[in-house]
């Protein structure tokens, strides 16, 4: 079974940074894209970052030019650098990746983080 663990995360003054990052495990045969969606409450789900196997990036507006998604392929890994933080940017963030295993290619979401910016 395929499994993506998160780091990082808490709580962080406005115009601080912060740094998460998310490690896939498990019977994997490659990873397509891998990146980071967020959710506020009584909001719906929206892009933060994600990058794919070959280094394209996509960015979600509101975090566009603070924010910076990184990759580690050898290690499964994916590296979001959050600066410039703004209390808008509070929500739960959840890893995601597009994964082909052993019975064919999924979506999988890690468990969550909370990040609250907040003075």
């Amino acid at each position: 079974q395929v499994q993506l663990v998160e780091s990082g995360g808490g709580l962080v003054q406005p115009g601080g940074s912060l740094s998460l990052s998310c490690v896939a495990s498990g019977s994997i045969f490659s990873i397509n894209t891998m990146g980071w969606y967020r959710q506020a409450p009584g909001k719906e789900r929206e892009l933060v970052a994600i990058m794919s196997s070959s280094g394209t990036t996509n960015y979600g507006d509101y975090v566009k030019g603070r924010f910076t998604i990184s990759r580690d392929n050898a290690k499964n890994t994916a590296y979001l650098q959050m600066n410039s933080l703004k209390p808008e940017d509070t929500a739960v963030y959840y890893c995601n990746a597009i994964i082909l295993a052993t019975f064919g290619q999924r979506n999988y979401w890690g468990q969550g983080t909370q990040v609250t910016v907040s003075s």
